[in-house]
């Protein structure tokens, strides 16, 4: 009966006049499902904040900044940014760790066309040498470790929290800049950002999300929530009363501000509801659990490891923890036994997740509270602004109920990768995204993540492509072959493993090879089980390494 209501639910909010209507258009050469009323572009989203004034809008340590403040620094910031000749259709980069700045600077620049570059904080410096030439961006704002850390750049740069270069600006003299927000005409279809996905090729690949994805992606979350409480109504005969003013959102970001998790899912929809974003210097979860108690956080959502360092804290039973609604996972697969978990630890908080990819803005779809824990091992429904099916090898729809790798078409598909058609083209069939994830999706239409089609990592949130471990491992003049793969980590998990073959008369110690890596690729990429070998990899009859079966072979106990 629950699945029912929910179908039920499903209609009435989607049908037409409702607010979530959907209406198929044509984009880039491709039909394309979107929301009737959603924004037609990011600034609009922004400029309408302003009506919450007074309210807190960001707190980060003892700084606090209401949403009068946040948008006259933000407007300084735009114009800022025209005065120094950046126009719609320019790109600037981002480079910092979650400091209030990385949001002022975001939406500063999507309210005028301005596409962010968000620069991954952990990389080295020739992996940020790359996104810069990559991107080219007309200003570069960086945090006082990413400057010390960045190459030589063509970009303009700005300090944040640090003491400006000399061919820096200080951000003083960006936030004092006097002058009105830039008038601007966006495109719906126009990039927004462009966030960088772990490359096959051994360099990361610039995802363009559209102004309509982005949207799209915030409508689908406000979506779900109102789908499943609408649902939950019916099921229990406790109506909803339309007249109650929602509830203003306190959202505790856990997750980098680069990745579509923490910015599009959780920036986007605590700042449209007029809610409170509260940051972190780095994840810890004693301090997760002052900040929920302190600043009455209502959800908080991060990569699913750090729902279970909460609940497993020694000081979780000594907080009050009574604001929090939601404890949330993405990013990652959450784990069955952690929704009972999280369902049966705090008493008014409900587990929930979000399947998706960077490529899709966001999440493709969406479940919690009794839809959760109820089927704990499924990632729930698809949401209304895509068409999805379960392909085989040949790109063929497989059965209803079969197993598959799952394509999706809608309005948050990404435009593409920069610079990159070739992989455009390999991801992107007429509109339809190939996730690499294979699925199957039940009699209730609930998804079900059953494998992994392509050979990636996924650790703590971060996808890795071993492909791009092993580009940077034969850089190191001692091997002779490696095959890179995950490993099943409770924390994390996935952490990388790697078999190495040294070359004929050369000496391999994984010390060295680590320390090799670490000058090349960031810290999270490198292995963290290295198994030496003596013999050669073992192939299939194309040629291919075995990732399977060496995965299957090699005992933790023998890594190094």
């Amino acid at each position: 009966m629950l699945y029912e209501e929910l179908k039920t639910a499903w209609a009435q909010l989607t049908a037409p006049g409702a607010p979530f209507e959907t209406a198929s258009i044509e984009v880039r050469g491709a039909p394309c499902l979107t929301y009737k009323n959603a924004p037609p572009n990011v600034r609009a989203l922004w400029l309408a904040t302003a009506a919450y004034g007074e309210r807190d809008y960001l707190v980060y340590r003892d700084e606090r900044m209401t949403y009068a403040e946040a948008h006259r620094q933000v407007t300084a910031v735009a114009a800022w940014l025209a005065a120094r000749g950046v126009r719609s259709g320019d790109r600037v980069a981002i480079a910092m760790r979650n400091y209030p700045e990385w949001l002022l600077i975001y939406w500063a620049c999507v309210a005028t066309g301005v596409a962010v570059v968000g620069m991954n904080a952990w990389w080295t410096a020739e992996e940020m040498a790359f996104a810069v030439t990559d991107s080219t961006p007309k200003v570069l704002f960086c945090d006082a470790e990413r400057l010390a850390r960045l190459p030589e750049t063509a970009a303009a740069l700005v300090a944040v929290r640090a003491e400006a270069g000399t061919d820096a600006t200080p951000w003083s003299e960006v936030i004092g800049h006097q002058g009105a927000m830039p008038d601007a005409v966006i495109d719906p279809d126009a990039d927004a950002c462009i966030f960088y996905t772990s490359g096959t090729t051994g360099f990361p690949k610039g995802a363009q999300l559209t102004h309509r994805g982005c949207i799209s992606n915030l409508f689908s979350m406000m979506f779900a929530a109102q789908a499943q409480a609408l649902a939950l109504a019916r099921e229990t005969g406790v109506p909803l009363d339309p007249t109650a003013p929602p509830p203003i959102p306190v959202g505790l970001l856990t997750t980098p501000l680069f990745h579509v998790t923490a910015n599009n899912c959780g920036a986007y929809a605590i700042t449209a509801a007029g809610g409170k974003v509260v940051l972190m210097y780095r994840w810890d979860a004693g301090e997760a659990l002052q900040l929920i108690e302190k600043e009455k956080v209502s959800a908080m959502s991060g990569v699913p490891v750090m729902a279970r360092e909460v609940i497993n804290h020694p000081d979780f039973a000594k907080r009050n923890l009574s604001s929090l609604l939601s404890l949330a996972g993405g990013g990652a697969p959450v784990p069955p036994d952690l929704v009972g978990k999280i369902d049966a630890a705090v008493a008014t908080a409900r587990p929930g997740t979000g399947y998706g990819l960077t490529e899709t803005s966001g999440i493709i779809t969406s479940v919690s509270a009794d839809f959760f824990v109820a089927k704990p091992e499924s990632a729930g429904p698809v949401m209304p602004d895509f068409e999805f099916k379960c392909v085989d090898d040949d790109g063929r729809a497989v059965a209803a109920g079969e197993i598959g790798e799952l394509w999706v078409r809608g309005a948050q598909v990404i435009k593409g990768y920069l610079n990159r058609p070739d992989a455009t083209a390999d991801a992107i069939t007429d509109g339809w995204f190939h996730t690499g994830d294979i699925a199957r999706v039940d009699t209730d239409g609930f998804l079900f993540i059953v494998d992994r089609k392509k050979d990636m990592v996924l650790r703590g949130g971060e996808n890795i492509y071993c492909a791009e471990v092993e580009a940077a491992v034969y850089r190191y003049q001692p091997v002779a072959e490696c095959s890179a793969f995950g490993v099943p980590d409770e924390r994390l998990g996935e952490e990388v493993g790697l078999a190495v073959v040294s070359r004929a008369g050369e000496t391999l110690t994984a010390e060295a090879l680590r320390e090799h890596l670490a000058a090349i690729v960031a810290r999270h990429k490198i292995p963290r089980y290295i198994w030496i070998l003596h013999e050669p990899l073992p192939r299939n009859a194309s040629g291919k390494f075995l990732r399977r079966e060496l995965k299957e072979r090699l005992s933790i106990a023998e890594a190094v």
